[in-house]
């Protein structure tokens, strides 16, 4: 009979839960399943976690950046994070659980792209697969995790990358976690005067930094000094922004909560200033923006048109978009209407306004550093999908303008099959019978910018002048 004891098992221990790393699984498993973006799912959770209290299981302020940290991080660098898990994988990374996967790519994001030492992000991410996953399979993620301790990410980009010369949009691809075919378009968007690895490059980084909030003081409503609290800066460009320091809160600010003033992109205010700053023959009282949801471009026309004494009619298709135009409009000092109509088929007459925007949907590629899970969901086949519809919404903003009058085309995409190529063909049929038009000098109206171009088309960069990817085409109706 052997004599030897067996070891007294171990008592089972609880996992422990994290409700920081708790909280940034969920808003991935929202993105994921509903296909919902991570700048819309975010605020309520946090803003649900701060309000339980640090000593109720809540956040604190710093749990909180921690938390936007790894939810915006981790979708951010999705793509690379996969290559590099499917190195440490023994299945294709299909067959892996989506819930498996996010929190593989969280821990891989503490890993690789934080400073959280390498035993704790370890630790942290096994603690909550076993909360979110079962023990079963955090054993899993474990094994998985130590093996992506073995390099940092500069090594594992060696290791997946392929050398520049070899690959050059595959390999800017991974290293700076963009969809190939994007890098692609976009190196193409950059034009001669930014067509270098050294333009890419800066372009697609500038994509992976977090944009900065910014305001816009809504003329006749607020002014920018009553904006500048704390650390905050004026804009750069526009005269009615102020750049809010990182942590600031735009919803503690009195002309925020009434309306008086909004978050808003420099690039969104500069398209809407230029349309408006294009000097006009004739009548100016009647403007039009024609695709106004959700609302931000309207509230600065729709102060600047009451500041000369002109009415805005905002119009958008979606009837709860139309609701936020309506919120953002309110308490507008000038006349204004919102209604909800297809500016593809027009609920006016022809010729009735003087200026129009028509601020087209599109792919979204301009604004990638805000919703960073964007660029692995859009695809190739999005971009013709768009055509027809931004050429019919061009076509009839041109019909819905006077003789003499201005449109000004937008769109938050630099895709040139989104841009130069819609307004090229729509200008075209004016020679077939439809409206005619002629382009003016965009970049006459907007303040000195570097790196514009020969234009006559204004391209807004991140890289260049730290707003988004905007494009503006101005067309003056001509017959």
């Amino acid at each position: 009979m052997s004599t030897r004891q067996r070891r007294p098992a171990k008592p089972y221990r609880r996992p422990r839960k994290d409700p920081v790393r708790i909280l940034a699984f969920e808003a991935l498993r929202a993105v994921d399943e509903r296909d919902a973006y991570a700048n819309l799912v975010l605020p309520p959770l946090l803003r649900k976690a701060r309000e339980k209290g640090p000593e109720a299981g809540g956040l604190d302020g710093r749990d909180a950046a921690l938390a936007t940290e790894l939810v915006y991080g981790t979708l951010r660098r999705q793509g690379t994070y996969d290559a590099i898990i499917a190195e440490c994988v023994d299945r294709p990374l299909r067959e892996v659980d989506p819930p498996v996967l996010d929190v593989l790519s969280l821990g891989a994001h503490q890993l690789l792209g934080t400073r959280i030492p390498g035993h704790a992000a370890v630790s942290s991410t096994v603690e909550l697969a076993r909360v979110v996953l079962g023990d079963g399979r955090a054993k899993f993620v474990n094994a998985v995790l130590r093996r992506i301790t073995a390099h940092d990410l500069d090594g594992w980009l060696d290791i997946v990358a392929p050398p520049y010369d070899d690959d050059p949009e595959e390999h800017l691809a991974l290293r700076h976690a963009h969809p190939r075919w994007i890098v692609s378009a976009l190196w193409d968007a950059l034009g001669p005067a930014g067509n270098s690895r050294a333009g890419i490059e800066a372009l697609l980084a500038a994509d992976n930094e977090r944009p900065e909030v910014t305001l816009v003081a809504r003329p006749g409503r607020a002014t920018v000094e009553e904006l500048l609290t704390g650390e905050a800066e004026p804009g750069r460009w526009s005269p009615y922004a102020v750049r809010l320091a990182e942590g600031g809160d735009p919803g503690a600010l009195d002309a925020v909560r009434e309306g008086r003033a909004g978050v808003q992109d420099e690039g969104s205010q500069l398209v809407a200033l230029a349309l408006a700053n294009v000097p006009l023959e004739g009548p100016d009282s009647r403007w039009l923006d024609a695709c106004a949801g959700p609302g931000g471009k309207a509230a600065l026309l729709g102060a600047l048109a009451a500041g000369r004494g002109a009415t805005l009619l905002a119009a958008e298709k979606q009837q709860h978009r139309a609701r936020l135009v309506a919120r953002s409009l309110a308490g507008n000092p000038g006349p204004y209407a919102v209604v909800t109509a297809d500016g593809t088929r027009p609920a006016w007459a022809p010729g009735t306004f003087d200026r129009v925007l028509v601020d087209v949907p599109c792919t979204g590629l301009g604004a990638l550093r805000r919703r960073p899970e964007a660029r692995w969901r859009r695809t190739p086949e999005d971009v013709p999908g768009f055509a027809p519809l931004q050429r019919g919404l061009l076509r009839e903003a041109l019909a819905a303008v006077r003789v003499g009058g201005v449109v000004g085309y937008v769109t938050c995409s630099p895709h040139p099959a989104e841009t130069r190529a819609v307004v090229d063909d729509v200008l075209g049929e004016g020679a077939k019978g439809g409206p005619a038009a002629e382009r003016i000098d965009a970049r006459e109206q907007v303040p000195p910018l570097p790196g514009l171009g020969d234009g006559p088309d204004v391209q807004l960069w991140p890289h260049l002048h730290g707003t988004d990817a905007m494009y503006l085409a101005l067309l003056r109706r001509t017959a």
